[in-house]
Parts: structure tokens; sequence; C-alpha cells
């Protein structure tokens, strides 16, 4: 599969601008219409409510920071929002937005999830194989991350394949973030080290199942349903990527 050439980057981005859903609106249901009790990201959110108030204000700065900044990169795209109109639009000084996001880069590739995938995949129970409980958990997180921030989900992706620098800061905060989340799960689990070199490798192709999902996706014009991707990916890899050889010469 060859990607799509990336988009000039002062060209707006085609998806809508990203909105501030309340807590709760749209989310997926279980039999009662509500999400399972005691739900890890029902229990991020008592987290968040019991932080000190000074912890309040700052997540609420970086969300409005990270909101307004995908907001702008969709109505006019990356190179040609600067840092210093992201500022102005979450009513901030730029060097505060400094203090939350080292680089106008990472206000795109971060994000909250990592935490809550770490919970999720930690309460799998023993009998799972490490794949399968990483599917269950990434299908989890994934779904729930839809319901909830959708629109941000769709500009974050459009702008980490297709805009040249954001792609290079992608892969850097893949290798020094959610490798190293990966890599340490797996290696719980399996009662290896972190460093162990198939835990790395198992891990490297988990990350690039996920990557070739966002790519199929892309290409497809975000048609299909993107989690429905993740995890189709994710069950070949559980099956143990069954491909045949291509038949020989002769």
């Amino acid at each position: 599969m060859r990607p799509r050439p990336a988009m000039a980057d002062n060209r707006p981005m085609r998806t809508r601008p990203t909105d501030q859903r309340p807590s709760g609106q749209n989310r997926p249901s279980g039999q009662n219409g509500e999400r399972p009790a005691d739900h890890p990201l029902d229990r991020l959110e008592r987290h968040l409510r019991g932080l000190p108030l000074r912890e309040r204000k700052k997540l609420r700065t970086r969300r409005a920071i990270q909101h307004h900044a995908l907001r702008l990169f969709a109505e006019q795209g990356y190179e040609a929002t600067t840092v210093e109109q992201i500022a102005a639009a979450a009513e901030v000084s730029p060097s505060t937005f400094f203090r939350y996001f080292p680089s106008k880069e990472d206000v795109v590739v971060t994000d909250e999830y990592d935490p809550i995938m770490a919970e999720l995949f930690r309460a799998q129970p023993p009998e799972l194989s490490v794949v399968e409980a990483l599917r269950t958990t990434y299908r989890e997180v994934f779904r729930h991350m839809w319901a909830e921030d959708r629109d941000a989900i769709v500009t974050r992706v459009r702008l980490m394949a297709e805009v040249p620098a954001l792609r290079a800061r992608t892969l850097e905060s893949i290798r020094a973030g959610t490798l190293g989340v990966v890599s340490e799960l797996v290696a719980e689990r399996t009662g290896r080290s972190v460093g162990d070199p198939e835990v790395q490798a198992f891990s490297w192709a988990l990350i690039g199942m996920m990557i070739g999902a966002m790519y199929t996706w892309i290409d497809g014009g975000g048609e299909e349903d993107l989690g429905e991707l993740i995890d189709r990916n994710m069950a070949f890899l559980a099956a143990g990527c069954p491909i045949d050889a291509p038949p020989a010469a002769g």
C-alpha cells in the first residue's frame, strides 16, 4: 500500500473543526444504556475531579490550548497557523503555550490515553494471551475515545499522516512514549524484561499494525471505521499473521 502524497502544509484540512462535547455525551452504552460500572474512564474522571484546584486549572488550560490548536489547523492549515494565534485563541500567552507543549508539533501528537490503556490492560483476565489482552484493551479504549473525541481524533490522525514535520515527530513520540508503555505492559504480563529483544519486536509489530490501519483509513478517504481497522489488524496479529508464501518460481 502506498500512502497518498502529503498535503501542502498551507492548505486547510478537509475535516470538521473539533468540538468539546460535554462529559458523557454520545458515550457507548452497556445493556442499560450506561457505561459498565467503575469503568477506567469513570475512575479517571473521578480522579480529575479530585485534583487540587491548581491542577484542575492546568488541565483545563492544556485541553483548551489543544482544542483551539486543532480547530485552527483544521480551518486554515498546519503551517499557516502560528503558536501566537493558538495562544490568542486559548487566551494564554505564547510562553504559557510552551509550558504545556514543548513545540507546535507536540500539541498534535500528545494525548492522555496511555494511562487508561495501561489500567485496562492490567485488568484483563490472566487466561488471555498478550495479544488478545492488548486487542481487547485497544478495542475498548478506542471505542470510548471515538465517542468522546471523534473530531479531535480525525483531525490529529490526518495531520500526523499528511504533514511532513508531524510524521517525523509522531515517530519520535511513539518511540519515546507509546513503545515504552506497550513494552512495559508486555514485559509485566510475560515475566520478561522490557529490554528483551522479543518484547521489543512484538511491541513494534503491534505499533506497525496500528500505523497500517491509520494509513488504510486515510487512503480510503476516512470512510471506514478506524477502530474496526485497528481491531482487524490486531486480530491478524493475534492469529500469528498467517499468510501464504508466494509460489516457488518455475
